[in-house]
C-alpha cells in the first residue's frame, strides 16, 4: 500500500494522518495481503504456506514462525553472496541495510528494496504536517541539520551494505528531492555526503553560523551526535570565525565539492557577524548557547528516547530552553511511527504506529521485568524469553499499559522477525496505539549507534582476564559491572572490577601497563559497531576500568536488596543506572584506567 501526497499541504497531510490511523485494521489486513500476494512465490514463504489458500492473515500466522536474526541470516547471507533476490523478496534487494545490531561480531544485514525508499520518503512527509501543527513559520527559516554517512561495505554480490541513514541521504529520493519550503538545510548536500566525518562537520557548522539569522530549529538525527556538534564547535569556534571574517574556508578542509558548496554559502568576509559569534563562544559558561547562537530557533529536533534519554540533561544545559523534540521512532528493519505531541516533555515520548509501514504483531513481555529499572535485566536471553506465539496480537488489539516486544513483517522481505524493542502501550490515535520506547532487548550498553549486550560484555572481560589477568600479575577478579559515563562527550564505557591477589589477602599491587592492556582487550573484543564508533566515528571515548576496592560489591548488594532486590534471587547487575549504585561503587574507587589505543577496524566484506 502506497500514499503520497504534497507536504507543503498541511490540511492534507493531517486528514490523511486521521484517515490512516481511524482504518489501521483495515490498512493492516491490506498490508500483509500485498506483502502475501508479492512475496508467497519465494523460497522463505514457500516452505510454509501452500498458494492461494494461504494467502491470508490466519493462515499466516499459524504456519509462518516467528523468528530472530540468526534464523533469517543465512537467507540473507545467501543474496549477499549472490544468489537471487527471489530468496526472500519479490523485487529486487537493492541494497543489505547494517543495523546497529550484531551477530557474530559483525553488522546485521536486512535487505531493502527501491520501493520501500519511496515509503520512508512518505513517512518523513507525514513529519511535516505535525511539526506545522504545533509550530508556526517554520516555512519562512531554515533548518540547521548535521546528518552525516557512514562506511559502506561491498557485498561479494557487488551489493552494498549500508546503515539505513547513509542509503537514504545518498539515494535520488534525498538528492534530487523536490523542493518543500518547510524543509530547507544550512547544510548543502556535498557537506552532508563528504567521506571525512571531521570535514563534513566543521563545514555543516560553518554553514549553520552564517546562516544563523534565518536558522528555525537546530538538530541531528541522535542526541549523541549533535552534542558532539556542541563539543567539534567549542573546539574550533575560533576557526570557524575566522573563516567567516576572512570569507574563506581553512586549508584542512580538502574534499572540494565540500569546499567550492561552503564558498557559496559564505558570500565573502563578514566582520561583524564573526565577531557576534566569537563574542558568544568565548563566554565563559557555554549555558544555553544553542539560543543564543541561533536566537530564532524554535526547538532543538535529537531522538532523546531510549539509551538517548541519558543525553536530556545535558542537551537541557546547552539548549537555552528550547523544547527537545523526538519525532520519528524508525530502524533498519522499519519504519515504525511518529510523535504526534513533539512539544511535549522528553520523558512523555510516544510514538503512534503508522500501520501503512508494515505489518506489525505484538508478543506480550513480563511487565515487572520492564517498570522503572534502575539496573539492567540479566535474564534477557533467547531462552529465557519463553516465546509463547499464541499470545501475540495484532497492532490493534494491544493493552494499554501492557509492555510488548514488537515483531514485524515488512515488503522487503522479513516475515514475522523479532525486532527486539521492547514497547509500553500509552494509549491511542484513533484506532493506531501509541508507544513508548522503554529498551532494546538484552541491550546494557550504549553510547551512540552501539548496542552491548550481556553476552558480548562477559565475553570481552573473560578475554582480558584470561589474557593479562590471570598468568602476568596472578590476580583475580571477583565481579564487575558497568555503566554508561555521558557526563563528558563523547561518553564512554566505565568498567567496575573488583580484583584480588591470587595468594594473599592484601589489596591488590596495581601496574598501570596490565591495566591499560585489559582495557584495550575489553575494547578488542567488542563488535563491530563498537569498533567502528571507537575507531572511524570518534564517537565513544577510551574505555575505562576502574579497580574498586575489596567487598565494594557486598555493599552493592546491600544497597539492591534495601531497594526491594531478594536476597535469595540476587545477581549482580551487569549495568548500573541508579545513582544511589553508583555512588557507592565510585566512593570506593582504588584506581582508574583508560585504554591507550583505539581498537582495530575496517570496513571488512560481509563472506559466510
Amino acid at each position: 500500500m502506497q500514499i503520497f501526497y504534497d507536504p507543503n499541504d498541511t490540511e492534507a497531510g493531517l486528514k490523511l494522518l486521521e484517515d490512516i490511523t481511524t482504518n489501521a485494521e483495515a490498512i493492516q489486513e491490506q498490508v500483509l495481503h500485498q506483502i502475501l500476494s508479492q512475496n508467497s512465490g519465494t523460497q522463505y514463504l514457500q516452505a510454509f504456506l501452500d498458494g492461494e489458500s494461504d494467502k491470508n492473515q490466519q493462515s499466516f500466522k499459524n504456519k509462518v514462525p516467528v523468528v530472530n536474526y540468526d534464523d533469517i541470516k543465512p537467507f540473507i547471507q545467501r543474496i549477499a553472496d549472490g544468489e537471487s533476490s527471489d530468496i526472500v523478496s519479490s523485487q529486487p534487494i537493492t541494497e543489505l541495510l547494517t543495523s546497529s545490531g550484531t551477530s557474530a561480531g559483525k553488522p546485521k544485514l536486512m535487505p531493502s528494496t527501491a520501493e520501500e525508499l519511496e515509503r520512508k520518503t512518505f513517512f518523513y512527509s507525514m513529519l511535516v504536517p505535525i511539526m506545522n501543527k504545533y509550530v508556526n513559520g517554520l516555512d519562512e527559516g531554515k533548518g540547521m541539520y548535521l546528518l552525516f554517512i557512514k562506511p559502506e561495505i561491498k557485498t561479494p554480490s557487488g551489493l552494498m551494505a549500508r546503515p539505513v541513514l547513509t542509503s537514504y541521504y545518498k539515494s535520488q529520493h534525498f538528492r534530487n528531492r523536490p523542493f518543500n519550503k518547510y524543509n530547507v538545510y544550512t547544510s548543502p548536500d556535498q557537506t552532508i555526503l563528504c567521506q571525512d566525518s571531521k570535514q563534513s562537520m566543521y563545514c555543516q557548522l560553518l554553514c549553520g553560523l552564517v546562516q544563523r539569522s534565518h536558522v528555525l530549529r537546530v538538530g541531528a538525527v541522535f542526541a549523541s551526535a549533535f552534542l558532539r556538534a556542541v563539543k567539534f564547535l567549542e573546539d574550533h569556534y575560533k576557526e570557524l570565525c575566522a573563516d567567516i571574517r576572512t570569507g574563506t574556508v581553512t586549508t584542512w578542509i580538502t574534499e572540494a565539492a565540500c569546499r567550492d558548496s561552503v564558498l557559496s554559502v559564505l558570500h565573502g568576509p563578514n566582520q561583524e557577524l564573526a565577531d557576534e559569534i566569537e563574542s558568544e563562544c568565548a563566554e565563559k559558561s557555554w549555558e544555553g548557547i544553542l539560543r543564543r547562537l541561533w536566537p530564532k530557533a524554535k526547538y532543538v529536533e535529537v531522538i532523546v528516547t531510549g539509551s538517548m534519554a541519558q543525553y536530556i540533561p545535558t542537551l537541557e544545559f546547552y539548549s537555552g530552553g528550547l523544547p527537545l523534540v523526538s519525532t520519528m521512532y524508525a530502524s533498519s528493519e522499519c519504519y515504525f511511527g511518529i510523535n504526534l505531541n513533539p512539544l511535549c516533555n522528553p520523558s512523555d515520548v510516544s510514538y503512534t504506529l503508522l500501520p501503512n509501514m508494515a505489518y506489525f504483531e505484538f508478543l506480550p513481555v513480563d511487565d515487572k521485568s520492564h517498570e522503572d529499572i534502575h539496573f539492567a535485566s540479566h535474564s534477557n536471553t533467547e531462552d529465557d524469553d519463553a516465546l509463547k506465539e499464541d499470545l501475540i496480537v495484532d497492532l490493534v488489539n494491544v493493552e494499554v499499559g501492557r509492555y510488548y516486544e514488537i515483531v514485524i513483517t515488512t515488503f522487503t522481505g522479513l516475515y514475522r522477525y523479532r525486532v527486539g524493542d521492547i514497547l509500553k502501550v500509552t494509549g491511542f490515535h484513533n484506532k493506531a496505539p501509541q508507544f513508548r520506547f522503554v529498551q532494546r532487548r538484552n541491550v546494557v550498553l550504549s553510547i551512540d549507534t552501539d548496542k552491548t549486550s550481556e553476552e558480548d560484555l562477559l565475553n570481552a572481560v573473560t578475554q582480558a582476564k584470561l589474557n593479562h589477568l590471570q598468568k602476568p600479575s596472578s590476580l583475580l577478579l571477583t565481579e564487575y559491572t558497568s555503566y554508561a559515563d555521558t557526563s563528558s562527550i563523547p561518553g564512554h564505557y566505565v568498567l567496575f572490577w573488583e580484583l584480588k591477589p591470587r595468594h594473599n589477602k592484601e589489596p591488590p599491587e596495581l601496574e598501570d601497563k596490565t591495566m591499560e592492556l585489559c582495557c584495550s582487550e575489553v575494547e578488542d573484543c567488542l563488535d563491530y559497531v563498537y569498533r567502528r564508533c571507537r575507531n572511524k566515528d570518534k564517537s565513544i571515548g577510551p574505555l575505562e576500568i576502574r579497580v574498586v576496592s575489596l567487598g565494594t560489591f557486598d555493599l552493592l548488594m546491600d544497597f539492591c536488596v534495601s531497594q526491594g532486590s531478594s536476597v535469595n534471587q540476587y545477581k549482580t547487575p551487569r549495568c548500573v543506572k541508579s545513582g544511589g549504585a553508583l555512588e557507592i561503587l565510585d566512593s570506593r574507587v582504588i584506581g582508574r584506567f583508560f585504554s591507550q589505543r583505539v581498537p582495530l577496524w575496517e570496513p571488512l566484506g560481509l563472506d559466510s
